[in-house]
């Protein structure tokens, strides 16, 4: 065979392989297995149509050039919904909150890659969980314990995923002891609303407003 006709079918080969989708903005955090935005990077997220599992939550996106890697803590009714600032960025080189471009959806590639490249998004250095509201998730990756979220997953006293009702506070879970987190102030308690910490980039006007 010819190192021209080889090169020809390895070209062949890689094009068939690729994972194309129509790719759309989401303008909204959101995390169905309760993944808290406000230790994340809310712009670099995925919200693909598969269940979120214990090993592959971190994808990458290519498009025009340009590639980026987005955590994959959502699950979509059946779209494949990327944050808005990430879809815009492939396209246009610049942030939504800059540049807020609007459209449907564009054809993207998509693979999924180790989920240590997205530990740049986790700023405590770990998956950062509900205490009261993500153990089922938990558990189900525990039961997997050489999984990645069985060994990078943290428990926090914080209710929902946009962070505003709990004490943030970081728990421990001990199996021997109890199947519920251990935290400073009782599980699920609260003393108020938390101060806004999870904010959005709104489509087609680029305004970062807080997460209602």
């Amino acid at each position: 065979m010819s190192a021209v006709l080889a090169l020809f079918l390895a070209g062949l080969a890689t094009f068939a392989s690729a994972d194309i989708h129509g790719v759309t903005p989401h303008d909204m955090y959101s995390s169905s297995v309760g993944v808290l935005g406000c230790k994340i990077d809310t712009n670099r997220v995925a919200y693909f149509p598969q269940s979120v599992d214990c090993d592959n939550i971190c994808v990458r996106v290519s498009y025009n050039g340009r590639s980026v890697d987005l955590l994959r803590v959502d699950q979509s009714g059946g779209a494949y919904d990327i944050s808005y600032d990430a879809w815009a960025w492939l396209q246009t080189g610049m942030s939504a909150s800059a540049d807020p471009i609007t459209g449907g959806a564009v054809n993207m590639d998509v693979e999924t890659v180790p989920a240590d490249n997205c530990l740049q998004y986790l700023e405590t250095g770990g998956l950062p969980l509900s205490a009261p509201n993500s153990m089922n998730y938990v558990a189900s990756c525990l039961a997997q314990p050489n999984s990645w979220v069985a060994q990078h997953y943290q428990l926090f006293n914080i209710q929902d995923p946009v962070c505003h009702w709990g004490y943030d506070e970081q728990c421990t879970l001990n199996l021997a002891v109890s199947n519920q987190p251990s935290c400073p102030h009782a599980l699920g308690s609260t003393n108020g609303r938390l101060p806004d910490t999870v904010f959005n980039i709104q489509y087609g006007t680029g305004q970062v407003v807080a997460a209602p």
